[in-house]
């Protein structure tokens, strides 16, 4: 197809194209560090068959987007099928032209017909993908500690049992780990036999990296993965600084057995929580909260409801009693277009007159409970006839804990 007739977009098979399509994604990202090595002949072990997308003009791969299947948490527990998007990547020479366009279109189109009822991505840039219906949904905070002030309340729990694993055998224990402890915080994803897979074969670290396991052994409940930086005057240094990576502690036991243990590290004066919810207790664990300096804060989940009927009844609303309806618009999907009574009991299409109209963008941000209707309201995103039905907006849609993922992919 020629570049005047728009880009071709078909699903990628081949080894050499899935590992071409690999390629150009890092040439597009420009600062990306290198990826995982993947064996010869053994790709499909890591991209799921039939979710990466190519773009081609004039016969040449210009673009490329891929996803993997798996569940995500909406509030309440209910878990839903989800895209997990990601290597969204056009050719320096190509930008511009309508090719990301044409293959999200395509590729949320096709989505919907698998049975994705939202997609979810990490986004590059803020600007992007809000014109194909993401909306930011969840974000992260960064919380550094000064380990020198830094000392736990006697009221913290006490320590469980930590042990540490070395990697390579510790893969397989913290995807275990992470399988029979899964989130209940809206937002958290499945972590896929394919993610873990690519895990395995990127580099750990170019210096020490260290796995620390919470809970007896065959009873493990959390885990983290934290490595020291600038170790070359790591001894004479006044900054000896540990970041960490990866922390899951889905229980308050969890957490604060593996919050201690790091606090109780030697020769470490700062710990760096590179991604944490941003309702995290850590601060307040600490008998000087200013030991704990709490941001930035970033986006984390970009989030795209494909089948706005199904994402609405599959979470729970709070709230005194009340209902409210909402008009959806959808311009890509025709079924996501209408309106809905919302109430404590669930959410039901129906006809007649809303409370408040919004678009799919603003109900992806909404549907996880984190956002503030009232901010989307301000800043003109969301249209309201009443004050009383943006109150019972707000209440029905807020969630007591914040979404999170903590997932990158």
């Amino acid at each position: 197809m020629s570049s005047q007739d728009g880009p071709e977009i078909r699903v990628l098979a081949s080894e050499a194209e899935l590992r071409r399509a690999l390629v150009l994604f890092r040439t597009a990202m420009v600062g990306l560090p290198p990826g995982p090595s993947y064996p010869d002949g053994r790709i499909g072990e890591y991209l799921e068959p039939g979710r990466t997308y190519g773009a081609f003009v004039d016969g040449g791969l210009v673009g490329t987007v891929d996803a993997t299947t798996g569940d995500l948490v909406v509030p309440g527990g209910r878990r839903v099928q989800h895209a997990a998007v990601t290597h969204v990547g056009v050719l320096p020479t190509h930008t511009r032209r309508g090719i990301v366009t044409a293959l999200l279109r395509r590729q949320l189109r096709d989505g919907r017909e698998r049975g994705d009822v939202v997609a979810t991505l990490r986004a590059s840039e803020a600007t992007i993908y809000e014109r194909y219906g993401y909306g930011l949904a969840s974000a992260t905070e960064r919380i550094e500690v000064d380990v020198r002030r830094a000392a736990l309340r006697p009221t913290v729990p006490e320590a469980g049992p930590v042990r540490f694993c070395s990697y390579p055998q510790a893969w397989d224990l913290l995807e275990r780990i992470y399988s029979r402890n899964l989130p209940d915080r809206p937002g958290g994803i499945e972590r896929t036999p394919r993610w873990w897979a690519a895990q395995r074969l990127r580099p750990v670290s170019a210096g020490p990296s260290y796995v620390v396991v919470h809970g007896a052994e065959g009873a493990e409940d959390g885990f983290v993965r934290y490595r020291p930086v600038d170790t070359a005057q790591w001894f004479t240094s006044r900054d000896r600084t540990v970041v960490v990576d990866d922390f899951f502690a889905p229980t308050p036991e969890a957490h604060a057995s593996l919050v201690r243990f790091l606090l109780g590290l030697d020769l470490v004066d700062r710990i760096v929580f590179a991604t944490m919810p941003v309702d995290d207790p850590l601060p307040w664990m600490l008998t000087d909260q200013r030991a704990a300096t709490v941001g930035p804060r970033s986006d984390e989940t970009w989030l795209r409801i494909l089948d706005v009927p199904a994402a609405l009844a599959a979470r729970s609303y709070r709230g005194g009693g009340a209902t409210v309806r909402i008009a959806v618009s959808d311009p890509l999907f025709d079924d996501n277009t209408g309106v809905f009574e919302i109430g404590p009991s669930g959410a039901v299409q129906v006809d007649g007159p809303p409370d408040l109209g919004l678009g799919v963008a603003e109900l992806g941000s909404l549907l996880l409970g984190g956002v503030d209707i009232g901010n989307l309201i301000a800043a003109g995103r969301v249209r309201v006839r009443t004050a009383e039905a943006a109150s019972v907006a707000h209440d029905l849609f807020a969630w007591p804990r914040a979404p999170f993922a903590g997932t990158m992919f």
